[in-house]
């Protein structure tokens, strides 16, 4: 259980640091290869004057120049901070980065992004939509928390749904959870039932069978279930979130559930989040 091939998306517009640490760190402790990633694109100036367009082509080839320019500083950032360290690979590229990532991730066990907006989506001409992508790439995705430079993850806290994704997300943690000191399984439901219980059962006998031993805790409540799943996060000290990823596309438009939501607006959590 490891992750071999770590797939690490910077953003055009800031520092490879503090993500680069957690970039670097996740790679020395799987001993795996850590590729930076980064892509952008200018959209081309709309104008209905004729005399217009050779003005408007002028500014979008500088706009792009100038991307260009930035992805090959942070390629000399990345490998400068990992350089002696770990393995390492970078792939940049000027086009839409919510389809160039989803794409490379294709190279990796495991995606590591940040989302400093939540589920807002930002420029997306220079920045990936977390929700896209965690949809699209068929990879386990690990949201850091905003300014986090490591992820000790000792704490860990499962939110368990009996989906397909969250089934698919415990799977994706395994690594991640061997070494953590305390694994929790924890579901929120108005009315809990047998259901509930062997189910939140099931995943703690299936972690067992990889020499993890987790606690259970189902909680009733009567107040919103999201609130009360964040709260119960903040009383355990969680350091890392595993969930599934809910959500479908509509006219392009990425529509989640609540829990997914939810869980991408705390931008203080650590996420690791499948579909």
């Amino acid at each position: 259980m490891s992750y071999k091939s770590i797939l690490l998306n910077l953003n055009i517009d800031c520092p490879v640091e503090p993500l680069m640490r957690i970039g670097v760190n996740l790679a020395k402790r799987f001993d795996a290869r850590l590729i930076g990633f980064c892509a952008a694109d200018a959209p081309l100036p709309v104008t209905m004057a004729p005399e217009g367009a050779a003005i408007a082509a002028e500014i979008w080839q500088q706009s792009r120049d100038e991307i260009r320019r930035r992805l090959n500083e942070l390629k000399a950032e990345f490998e400068g901070s990992a350089a002696g360290m770990v393995k390492t690979g970078w792939h940049g590229a000027i086009e839409n980065p919510d389809h160039a990532l989803a794409r490379k991730a294709r190279m990796a066990d495991l995606v590591v992004t940040s989302a400093s907006q939540g589920a807002s989506t930002g420029d997306a001409y220079r920045s990936v939509d977390p929700g896209s992508l965690m949809l699209r790439a068929g990879r386990p995705i690990l949201v850091a928390a905003h300014g986090a430079t490591d992820l000790p993850a000792r704490r860990i806290v499962i939110a368990w749904k009996d989906t397909r994704e969250a089934r698919r997300a415990v799977a994706d943690a395994l690594p991640l959870m061997v070494s953590a000191n305390e694994v929790t399984i924890v579901a929120v439901d108005r009315n809990p039932g047998d259901w509930i219980r062997d189910g939140v059962d099931d995943v703690a006998s299936f972690l067992a069978g990889h020499g993890i031993k987790a606690r259970t805790e189902i909680i009733k409540t009567d107040d919103d279930e999201n609130n009360r799943l964040v709260d119960f996060f903040a009383s355990v000290n969680a350091e890392l979130i595993v969930s599934g990823a809910y959500g479908h596309s509509r006219l392009r438009e990425w529509v989640f559930g609540g829990v997914t939501r939810s869980l991408l607006d705390e931008v203080w959590l650590n996420r690791l989040m499948s579909n």
